[in-house]
C-alpha cells in the first residue's frame, strides 16, 4: 500500500517490544487537531482535545496499533480505506 502511494514510513515501532507510553501517546494528542479511530470496520472521528487515553485502547488494554501520524491527524488502529485517504 505504501509503496503503491510512494510514501515511506519516517520511524517505526514495534508495539509488541516497545509500546507507546501513556506519556508518549498524551504527547501525539497534543500534536494533533484530529484524531481517527479505527475499530474492525466502525471508524471514528473526532477532535483531539476530546479523545481520552482509553478511547485509544484496544480489548487488551494496550493502546491499538498501527498508530499514523500525518501532519495534524492521528489515526489510530487499522482500517485500509482511512489509511488509503490519509495518504
Amino acid at each position: 500500500m505504501l509503496e503503491a502511494a510512494s510514501t515511506s514510513v519516517a520511524v517505526e515501532r514495534s508495539s509488541r517490544k516497545d509500546p507507546l507510553t501513556d506519556k508518549e501517546v498524551r504527547e501525539l494528542l497534543e500534536k494533533v487537531s484530529t484524531v481517527i479511530v479505527a475499530r474492525g470496520k466502525k471508524v471514528e472521528t473526532r477532535p483531539a482535545a476530546r479523545v481520552t487515553l482509553a478511547d485509544l485502547r484496544g480489548p487488551t488494554g494496550n493502546f491499538r496499533a498501527p498508530m499514523v501520524l500525518k501532519g495534524k491527524t492521528l489515526v489510530v488502529g487499522f482500517n485500509a480505506e482511512v489509511l488509503k485517504e490519509l495518504i
